[in-house]
């Protein structure tokens, strides 16, 4: 499940890396306003939401969910260094053999 899920969410993040690269800017109008020539809208209300708008926006849903789903899954299993056994120290660390012992003042 686990493995199937995270082969979504890759998925997901090249399919929304690509959609986003084919957007077009906003600011794409505003050089002809500025005496470039004539241009449909100047800081007006956006059109009709683009084809490609929709399928951004429905693609970051669902890399939303996929991602809260990977942190539920991932929270919900053992860590891999739960298993490590640590070795305890039996004795003190010496300084080595030509280092003096600090003195307070």
């Amino acid at each position: 499940m686990k493995t199937l899920l995270l082969s979504f969410h890759i998925i997901l993040c090249i399919v929304m890396i690509a959609v986003v690269l084919l957007h077009r800017g906003k600011g794409a109008e505003l050089g002809p306003a500025f005496g470039g020539g004539s241009s449909q809208t100047l800081f007006g209300p956006r059109g009709a939401t683009t084809f490609l708008n929709k399928i951004a926006t429905i693609v970051a849903v669902l890399f939303m969910i996929s991602s809260f789903f990977l942190t539920y899954i991932t929270t919900k299993t053992k860590s891999v260094v739960s298993d490590v056994k640590v070795p305890l120290q039996s004795q003190p660390a010496q300084p080595p053999s030509g280092a003096q012992p600090q003195q307070n003042k």
